[in-house]
């Protein structure tokens, strides 16, 4: 008689099958996403450029005030990955983390901000008041953002909840606090 496996040491063929039918679905799901926040982006300019073309009565109230008219000097994907690197991770973030992220990720979106951290600051507050983040205070006192699915609040691990507009302490870290 078989000797049943232990349901704390997942080995075997049938655990590694599970896997990497996990592993493939994952990467199938990013990828659809990423196809997705395409197309969001491809409609937002056609109905930005329709409301250029023909005024902002074109789209109602609604619509327009999803549709941000900017200026087509800036870089685009800042905000975006921001959105991402909340997005991705597994733990609330601090301003300062988020900006290393971008870093690691693609240093040249952050050559043309005068102040990188300002910079990220003022996206993830952006995201707060369009509901895709959330802001809270961390252990240490400090300004943390999580993402936020569909806009609902998701529970996280924080003693108290800010709203966006109200003071926090500094995200700043000295080196040894960063570990």
């Amino acid at each position: 008689m078989p000797e049943p496996q232990s349901a704390q040491e997942p080995s075997g063929a049938h655990v590694d099958r599970v896997l990497a039918d996990m592993h493939r679905e994952f990467h199938s799901l990013l990828q659809q996403r990423a196809a997705i926040l395409r197309r969001i982006g491809t409609i937002k300019q056609i109905i930005s450029g329709l409301s250029n073309l023909f005024g902002n009565q074109v789209a109602d109230g609604e619509l327009s005030g999803s549709v941000d008219q900017r200026s087509s000097n800036r870089q685009r994907g800042f905000t975006q990955t921001c959105r991402l690197v909340l997005m991705e991770s597994k733990r609330p973030l601090m301003s300062q983390e988020v900006c290393q992220e971008i870093e690691r990720r693609n240093p040249a979106l952050l050559i043309h901000h005068r102040d990188p951290l300002a910079s990220v600051s003022t996206v993830l507050s952006r995201l707060s008041r369009y509901g895709e983040a959330r802001v809270t205070v961390n252990e240490r006192g400090r300004r943390v953002w999580v993402w936020t699915a569909d806009g609902a609040a998701v529970a996280v691990d924080a003693p108290t909840e800010l709203r966006s507009s109200e003071s926090a302490p500094l995200d700043s870290l000295t080196p040894a606090e960063s570990q």
